[in-house]
């Protein structure tokens, strides 16, 4: 008998125990994602592996919220691409909320740890 299990109930975790997931970190795994991209340097592949290793703590801890990864994730790419420069600017919606911050003390660790990431990079 099949078992159904809802998508919204699915956690990583589950997933791994249940079909044994691993990760991946083999340089070799998809070889394709990797051709044809340009050099980068040692300071930015330090900064995009602190990236990384945000994420994988950000997903060990469900549920992973849009706006986590939009801080931990999406932001951080952004600027080292350089879309927070001249001639790109960013506008926002208008928040809803009054005055939310940080909807969650977790957030605010992982703020806390790209700041931390980014001092150390800029100290080096």
């Amino acid at each position: 008998m099949v078992q159904v299990i809802q998508a919204q109930n699915v956690i990583l975790s589950f997933l791994e125990e249940k079909f044994a997931l691993q990760l991946a970190d083999d340089q070799g795994f998809f070889t394709e994602w990797f051709e044809g991209l340009p050099e980068i340097t040692r300071l930015e592949k330090q900064y995009l592996n602190g990236v990384k290793n945000n994420f994988l703590r950000l997903v060990e801890h469900p549920p992973i919220l849009e706006d986590a990864v939009k801080m931990v994730v999406l932001s951080p790419l952004l600027d080292l691409a350089g879309f927070y420069d001249d001639p790109f600017f960013i506008t926002t919606e208008k928040s809803s909320d009054k005055f939310t911050l940080f909807r969650r003390e977790n957030e605010l660790y992982q703020v806390l740890g790209i700041l931390k990431k980014l001092s150390q990079i800029i100290s080096q």
